[in-house]
């Protein structure tokens, strides 16, 4: 073998392996190919979609059971 092969096995060699977790953490969510990550983007985004709609849903559950306006069961406003 040439130095060349020699030395580019070395350094394969001593990169460190990624643990479980490392790769877990960089894999895609199940729902798209984007990569978690903080700040302005479309995962974030679409986090941010879905927990506003599971408030409105809880919201609405609110004024259903109560047969009240959901600001009136708050006390934000009276009658």
């Amino acid at each position: 073998m040439n130095s060349n092969t020699e030395t580019n096995q070395d350094i394969l060699s001593t990169e460190p392996e990624k643990t479980d977790s490392e790769i877990k953490n960089l894999s895609p969510s199940a729902t798209t190919n984007d990569i978690p990550e903080f700040g302005w983007s479309g995962y974030a985004e679409r986090m941010n979609g879905r927990f506003a709609m599971i408030g409105l849903m809880a919201v609405l559950l609110v004024e259903a059971l109560s047969k009240s306006s959901f600001l009136e069961w708050a006390g934000i406003i009276s009658r």
